[in-house]
């Protein structure tokens, strides 16, 4: 009976509400103890950081987008696992720059950047782009709101953040409207379902919009407010880089 249960909710293909929650459960236990590591090994959370991670996140969605693609076979690089597989590479690649900037003097983030720009760089090789019109159309699509949000009175990490989740959304919008793909998540998958594609869209801008006024309202401290809106972001930008890679690949 537990059995049934286990394969029918985390083993079969596929998302519903019982594994989107545990999953979501875990990212959450598991973001907080970033945290704690990042305060041990005494990381300051700023944007040099967020820089330095960047590529990480790309290298990321690069991967998924392999997998997906056939070309590689890897659990490694699907979800949920490649939520823990990302995080824990960055730790290990953080640790060993620590260890330089110590002995050597060399930046943390210049070699934390630099190890996941050759990583991201190698292997995106692998994607073969064969439909541009798919990125003019998210482009086209997305202008309006770079306009809105470049005119706001919002500082720029709100408006970065917002950005990435606003492309996010943009992107599984086109895919689904113009190119027939399907949305696997839960909850947009439900508004999708229920209003239009197009509506999910507006409803993520929304929440986005929500949540970032109610971490500056209500957390007083700063580094733990840089870090939540950090870990958005990355959130909003590793879901849009793979949906718009595999958009541009039409994997």
């Amino acid at each position: 009976m537990l059995y049934d249960f286990f394969y029918r909710y985390f083993i079969s293909p596929g998302y519903n509400i019982v594994n989107t929650t545990v999953y979501a459960l875990l990212l959450v236990i598991g973001v907080y103890f970033i945290f704690l590591l990042l305060k041990k090994v005494k990381i300051k959370i700023d944007k040099k950081f967020a820089i330095a991670i960047a590529p990480f996140i790309i290298f990321g969605s690069i991967m998924r987008v392999i997998v997906d693609s056939k070309i590689i076979e890897s659990f490694l690089f699907v979800s949920p696992t490649i939520y823990v597989v990302i995080p824990l590479l960055i730790s290990m690649v953080l640790l060993i720059a620590i260890l330089l900037e110590k002995k050597y003097k060399i930046p943390y983030h210049k070699t934390l950047f630099l190890v996941g720009l050759v990583l991201a760089s190698f292997v995106i090789t692998f994607i073969k782009i064969v439909n541009p019109y798919g990125a003019m159309l998210i482009l086209l699509f997305l202008l309006p709101w770079l306009s809105l949000l470049t005119i706001a009175r919002w500082s720029l990490e709100n408006k970065i953040v917002s950005l990435l989740h606003i492309f996010d959304a943009m992107t599984s919008f086109i895919s689904i409207e113009f190119f027939g793909y399907a949305e696997q998540h839960v909850v947009p998958q439900f508004f999708i379902n229920l209003f239009t594609p197009f509506s999910f869209v507006l409803l993520k801008s929304l929440a986005i919009f929500l949540i970032l006024i109610l971490i500056d309202k209500e957390c007083k401290n700063k580094e733990f407010k840089n870090y939540l809106k950090l870990i958005i972001g990355i959130l909003g930008a590793a879901t849009g880089a793979r949906d718009f890679l595999r958009l541009l690949a039409l994997t």
